[in-house]
């Protein structure tokens, strides 16, 4: 988009959707990308079902960089400091803001602990001081945990079967089918781990940065992922805009 065109979106009833994920280590059959693949899915996703319905929605470029400190043992994972991630977050919303737009929704695909922290705060910082309406469905928390796949409601869902089946819909030419179907079944729940105080991959047993079972993801499950995704993310920004229902 130009200027303009950004200019042109906003206004009263407008909405921006920010993908959020990180550059992370998701096995070796995924790239490390792929949670901002999947926050971008589920953006676009989400946008095209509002959009049919006669509201104004703006994807905006992803928030790629964020904290990442459970995959720091692996080649490749950057990760910011928490409240580098909030002050990102807060500055966003504030252009956005300042540029008239009406709801900043995040459609968040990265479920670190510390990120999730981090978001939660900048949400916070952002009603309390900006007054800006934001919508943002936290998936591991209820209900939209439950929403999801039995493998994402395990906690073994790093690089497994959900993800790896939702960028096989999404970009299918970045998944290694070859070796996903090769790779054994890592059952180990990540939300068990880190209630134990476990604060890495490797302290929890992913010796390849991934649990769950890749061999078993589908393109025609991912896309049934996406749609779920879709669905909460607009659903969280037609309430956010008092059009829930509609």
């Amino acid at each position: 988009m130009t200027w303009e065109e950004a200019r042109d979106a906003a206004g009263p009833g407008s909405v921006a959707i920010l993908p959020v994920g990180a550059i992370e280590a998701h096995g070796p059959h995924l790239p490390l990308e792929t949670d901002v693949i999947i926050a971008q899915a589920m953006a676009r996703t989400g946008a095209a079902r509002l959009a049919a319905r006669g509201l104004r929605v703006l994807v905006l470029p992803p928030l790629t960089y964020t904290s990442a400190g459970f995959a720091r043992g692996f080649a490749g994972t950057l990760s910011l400091r928490p409240e580098t991630v909030v002050a990102t977050v807060v500055d966003i919303a504030d252009s956005l803001r300042q540029h008239g737009y009406t709801v900043l929704a995040i459609a968040n695909a990265h479920l670190d602990p510390d990120h999730l922290a981090s978001i939660e705060a900048a949400v916070s910082q952002i009603r309390r001081g900006l007054r800006l309406r934001v919508a943002f469905p936290n998936l591991v928390i209820k209900p939209w945990a439950l929403r999801l796949s039995d493998e994402f409601k395990s906690g073994a869902c790093h690089a497994g079967r959900y993800e790896t089946s939702i960028v096989l819909a999404a970009e299918p030419r970045l998944v290694d089918e070859a070796v996903a179907s090769g790779l054994g079944d890592v059952p180990l729940s990540l939300s068990e781990g880190i209630k134990a105080g476990k604060t890495t991959f490797a302290e929890m047993g992913l010796a390849a940065a991934y649990a769950g079972a890749p061999r078993l993801a589908t393109e025609a499950e991912g896309s049934d992922m996406l749609d779920r995704l879709a669905r909460m993310i607009a659903g969280e920004i037609e309430e956010a805009m008092g059009t829930s229902g509609a």
